[in-house]
């Protein structure tokens, strides 16, 4: 079974900056399109940001300029650095592949908790 696991969460104050680990199982991640998604408590899931196979990005108004992604195809990993962290970035962080969303299947992920 398809399985990604988040890591990298914690706490936080305002300014600060964590970067947040992806563990993909399968082969075939690195022509897969990933994504990071997050959830914060009575909210829907939105979109973080997305990195093509071939390292095309693209990311939320939210984060642009605070958040990166990349990817270690090699090591089957997606990160997720992000920095000048606020309160409103509370939530937990989930990773996923693209074309797998449609199943709505989604790890642990992991907890980020912004302190003001």
């Amino acid at each position: 079974q398809l399985r990604f696991v988040e890591s990298g969460g914690g706490l936080v104050q305002t300014g600060g900056s964590l970067r947040l680990s992806c563990a993909a199982a399968e082969s075939g991640f690195s022509i897969w399109t990933m994504v990071w998604y997050r959830q914060a408590p009575g909210e829907q899931r939105e979109l973080v940001a997305r990195i093509t196979g071939g390292g095309n990005i693209n990311y939320a108004d939210s984060v642009k300029g605070r958040f990166t992604i990349s990817r270690d195809n090699a090591k089957h990993m997606v990160y997720l650095q992000m920095n000048s962290l606020k309160p409103e970035d509370t939530a937990v962080y989930y990773c996923n592949a693209a074309h797998l969303l449609v199943y709505n299947t989604w790890g642990q992920g992991t907890q980020v908790t912004v302190s003001s």
